[in-house]
């Protein structure tokens, strides 16, 4: 098959790691994969250059870019139906709301090709206003009836999706994330050069804070979470690992903290090396109000690290409460939780090794490209059979 995927960016974020993950061994599978993106904001890393490394075929998109701009809007409108005229796809699969506006937009006059679009969360509650939101709802729903299968990253993404209408059941797939877990498995934690970068002994505590800085990633609860447990325990540190819009609001919360406090709050910013930093990272916190299928808890579980995470989205499809982690919904939970972590280390690190476990079948590269590839046959053979 001919497949285009279309992505407003290549950050570091999910989507781009599960397509540097999948895209390669698709093509190993006979199939031609182009890949459409736009371009990140400042701070969110770019990973077209590492696509490409990867010998994956990736085109930059002119105007393709998060935000409202009408006028990039339309500019990336008719780059893509231009470029999919001439790449002549079988299936068009985009990615999240603005590719998937503007990419089925452009996709949907070729009768031939399947149109799929992936939600890896939505923005459909809890982040505008009520009219805002139903504005974006009947949008969702209007480029749904065009679409051949709306693919859901978690059961809880799935399940809002129905209930806000956005799609019928019989369009609706569930296909969890995948990445490279290769280089994550064999991490054995040892301290080296990050904790010596920061100044962290090798018997404290090194709790990572892994992700964009965004509102809906609520880095500062995880600040909150700190205060809550510090000085019952000297030993612990926390570490930011990303960067993105709240990262002033993040500066300004440890330059509030008093020389203590500030000595054991670290902004690490974006890191290409995230196996050296996972491998001396003693447990994840995260702090999200929502989520689809969280990557980062990917990362971690295959890293064989204990997670401590706020209860929403997918998030618990993939911690198994008190079995590779903890969850809660309020800072105190959280706290909670990592305290359980603190007082019994061997607990934490028995949580790590189920986590990885777990992980292994579910949420590898090879998992995520035999799916994919199984929905595209599927839509692809249903388009043909209508024409």
């Amino acid at each position: 098959m001919r497949i285009a995927r279309i992505l407003t960016r290549l950050n570091l974020g999910g989507p781009a790691r599960q397509v540097l993950a999948s895209d390669p061994l698709l093509a190993r599978r006979g199939h031609v994969v182009r890949v459409y993106t736009g371009t990140p904001e400042a701070g969110e890393g770019d990973l077209f250059d590492a696509a490409r490394e990867l010998g994956i075929d990736v085109v930059r998109v002119p105007g393709l870019a998060r935000g409202l701009n009408p006028a990039g809007d339309l500019r990336a409108k008719r780059f893509l139906a231009t470029a999919l005229a001439e790449f002549e796809p079988d299936v068009v699969h985009t990615h999240a709301s603005k590719a998937g506006a503007l990419g089925r937009s452009a996709a949907k006059r070729r009768p031939g090709t399947a149109l799929v679009h992936t939600f890896h969360g939505h923005v459909l509650e809890g982040y505008f206003n009520g009219a805002v939101s139903k504005g974006l709802a009947v949008i969702e729903r209007r480029l749904a009836r065009d679409t051949d299968r709306i693919v859901a990253v978690s059961h809880a993404t799935a399940d809002d999706l129905v209930r806000l209408g956005v799609v019928a059941e019989d369009k609706l797939v569930v296909i969890p994330p995948g990445i490279d877990l290769a280089p994550l498995l064999d991490i054995v934690r040892k301290p080296g050069a990050l904790r010596r970068e920061l100044g962290v002994a090798d018997g404290d505590v090194l709790i990572g804070v892994v992700g964009r800085l965004a509102e809906v990633k609520q880095p500062e609860h995880a600040i909150d979470v700190f205060e809550l447990l510090r000085e019952r325990y000297p030993m612990l540190h926390l570490a930011f690992v990303g960067d993105g819009d709240q990262r002033r609001a993040v500066e300004r919360r440890i330059l509030a903290l008093d020389a203590g406090g500030q000595r054991r709050v670290h902004l690490l910013g974006n890191r290409d090396d995230m196996r050296a930093v996972l491998a001396e990272l003693d447990g994840v916190l995260l702090t999200s109000r929502s989520e689809g299928l969280p990557v980062s808890l990917i990362e971690a579980a295959a890293a064989g690290l204990p997670v401590v995470a706020t209860r929403v989205g997918g998030v618990p499809e993939l911690v198994a409460e008190e079995r590779t982690g903890f969850l809660g919904q309020t800072v105190d939970e959280l706290a909670f939780g990592l305290a359980q972590m603190l007082d019994q280390p061997d607990r934490g690190r028995a949580l790590g090794e189920r986590a990885r476990i777990r992980v292994q079948a579910r949420h590898s590269a090879a998992a995520l490209a035999e799916r994919l590839e199984q929905l595209y046959r599927r839509v692809h053979e249903e388009r043909t059979c209508a024409s």
